[in-house]
């Protein structure tokens, strides 16, 4: 999906990559017209996702770039001279999309896509691939030698994301309230989980339901994702955790299988938990496992400069 913009290609002075995530943003600056794709500046923000909604979203991808400018000691040009590749959170619910789009604040050339394709042209410089982001939540999608696109998953927490940080949280709190019922054993791993809620020291049922109440009440994606890190902390001494860490791995398998049934193309693991999961992951998976080469940014960098490169300047 894309906002096509008049005007001339030669007039363009810098190129911003941008990835908007749901609980931050990251930006890219190059010079238009450096083939080398030296990145001049950096930037990092909050959430643009639109899911937030389309004035947050650029509010914050244009807070994130002045503040890109501004540390490299650069003077930011009007909009009007840059063109700017988006990869966003929520760009799959089309009326977000379009309402962003007619939203441009005045970039001469705006490409905006899913943060899940930008995220696999950034992985595999645009070539066939596999990628599975798995930060908060999970999407996956495939590119493939004919060019035909498809995703699985990122249908949203708490319906899908699965094996992402707040699938992984969710999971964490359920172990948690088995422990204050008696259903299962206590451990340090429960007694991390119940003081992260309720800064609890002890999981006497009595003295922490209320606790695990009020923090129900109150959690969102965030909060279950902020659990993640202890899963993975003592995913490697406690059976609990490590059975939610490999059920994890099994559902990244799943992903992957629906996504290429043959298994035959490379796979990316991105965003945040993917380091973590790996070790969770099935033997045959991790055979296919690559390195991405660079990141979502990066991916819609290369997307806005294949729109400029594919149109005539004046």
């Amino acid at each position: 999906m894309a906002d096509e913009s008049d005007g001339c290609n030669n007039m363009i002075e810098y190129l911003i990559g941008v990835d908007g995530g749901g609980t931050g943003t990251r930006v890219r600056v190059v010079r238009a017209a450096n083939d080398d794709g030296t990145v001049l500046a950096l930037g990092k923000g909050g959430p643009s996702g639109l899911m937030h909604g389309v004035e947050q979203a650029w509010s914050t991808v244009l807070e994130t770039l002045n503040l890109a400018f501004s540390s490299a000691g650069l003077v930011r040009p009007a909009l009007e001279k840059m063109a700017i590749g988006l990869g966003l959170a929520g760009v799959n619910n089309r009326q977000w999309a379009a309402e962003f789009s007619a939203k441009n604040p005045g970039f001469r050339e705006a490409v905006v896509e899913t943060d899940a394709f930008t995220t696999l042209v950034g992985a595999h410089q645009g070539n066939p691939g596999v990628i599975i982001a798995i930060g908060t939540g999970s999407v996956g999608e495939v590119l493939t030698a004919d060019g035909m696109r498809r995703e699985v998953g990122g249908w949203g927490f708490p319906a899908s994301d699965e094996a992402g940080g707040a699938w992984l949280g969710m999971r964490a709190i359920t172990h948690a309230q088995q422990v204050l019922d008696g259903r299962a054993p206590g451990s340090e791993f429960a007694r991390a989980l119940l003081h992260f809620c309720g800064r609890a020291n002890t999981v006497h049922f009595d003295s922490h339901r209320d606790s695990m109440f009020a923090w129900l009440a109150n959690a969102s994606q965030t909060s279950y994702a902020q659990l993640a890190p202890i899963v993975v902390a003592y995913a490697g001494q406690d059976r609990a955790a490590r059975q939610i860490m490999l059920s994890g791995g099994q559902e990244v398998a799943r992903i992957a299988a629906a996504l290429d049934p043959a298994g035959q193309l490379p796979i990316a693991l991105c965003g945040g938990l993917a380091a973590h999961l790996q070790a969770y992951l099935p033997a045959q998976l991790l055979a296919l496992v690559v390195k991405p080469h660079a990141d979502a940014a990066a991916g819609a960098l290369r997307l806005i400069d294949e729109r400029l490169k594919g149109k005539q300047t004046c």
